[in-house]
């Protein structure tokens, strides 16, 4: 019979979980974010090698599951003489999953620019880093905001797939206790309500920084 309270006594533990989640997946996506600038912009670069290394990249990791990465960075690296641990190697995974994706979101903002606009920052004597910080960007990021959030989200979600890899976040802790108790269906409840928690959370933060933006 289904008893929420078997886990009250293990809250400790899965808050625990559940912050490993939190940050690890805050660290991915921030890294995941300046993957996604370089490559978005070798992507839309003018020499062809840099296009091609970005199109392989994104094609690559949108195209295959990130537990496949995951296997790949923390198993097959070792035979190579590349031996990282679990949580760096979650985090990498991550990051370079979430950097395709967020490469391709911010390649879509680019593209909604007005080409008369940058035509009047370089009249102003402006450098091409400096349109690109101080014009382009910010006006990419404010357009993607909800894209990025969702992707944000999706990192979070994703971020169960670590414990495979002995990363003790939420699903791995769920994991362990549920088999020791033999309470399942309360632990994964539990980490699913957790989980649903975060992922609310950086939605309504992403919708109120959103409005704050459009303000501006």
């Amino acid at each position: 019979m289904f008893d929420p309270s078997v886990v009250w006594d293990y809250r400790g533990v899965l808050l625990g979980g559940l912050w490993v989640t939190a940050w690890i997946s805050a660290v991915a996506i921030l890294a995941g974010f300046c993957i996604g600038t370089l490559t978005c912009l070798a992507r839309r670069a003018h020499h062809p090698l840099l296009r091609g290394v970005a199109a392989v990249y994104i094609s690559a990791l949108r195209g295959t599951p990130l537990l496949v990465q995951l296997a790949i960075i923390f198993f097959f690296l070792p035979l190579l003489g590349i031996n990282i641990p679990s949580v760096a190697a979650a985090i990498l995974a991550l990051a370079l999953n979430s950097g395709a994706f967020q490469a391709e979101i911010l390649r879509g903002g680019f593209q909604t620019l007005p080409k008369g606009q940058l035509e009047a920052a370089w009249d102003f004597g402006l450098s091409r880093w400096q349109v690109l910080l101080h014009v382009e960007l910010p006006q990419v990021v404010r357009a993607t905001i909800p894209a990025l959030i969702n992707e944000t989200v999706d990192i979070i979600k994703n971020s169960s797939l670590i414990s495979t890899i002995a990363v003790t976040e939420l699903m791995r802790v769920a994991q362990q206790y549920s088999s020791t108790t033999y309470r399942p269906i309360e632990f994964f409840t539990a980490a699913g309500l957790l989980y649903l928690v975060l992922t609310v959370s950086v939605g309504r933060a992403g919708r109120w920084l959103e409005q704050r933006l459009s303000h501006h």
